[in-house]
């Protein structure tokens, strides 16, 4: 039964074979994909590349629900809340509707 120096070695050798066949096979495959673009003339709006990232959603910034009537500072609800809220009766300081 071989030693676990000789399987992490056998192991080892593998793992780079895996990996130097794996970049001739993506090699030909993308030498395949050049070819046949160039004999169909095929675009990138065609393959569904638009030549840009389409920008990422946003999200809407929510109206605020609480004001600090001495500073004006306000707070959505959502995330920590401020310090000037700490201890104290949020419904004070909703907004009204």
């Amino acid at each position: 039964m071989p030693s676990y120096k000789q399987l992490t070695a056998q192991l080892e050798k593998l793992h780079k074979e895996v990996a130097a066949a794996r970049e001739k096979e993506v090699a030909q495959a993308i030498a395949e994909i050049k070819e046949k673009i160039a004999e169909f003339e095929i675009t990138a709006e065609e393959l569904g590349f638009s030549g840009r990232a389409a920008p990422a959603a946003r999200k809407k910034a929510l109206p605020p629900r609480y004001r600090n009537p001495k500073t004006g500072e306000t707070w959505s609800g959502r995330g920590r809340a401020p310090g000037w809220l700490d201890g104290k009766n949020r419904e004070r300081f909703l907004i009204g509707e």
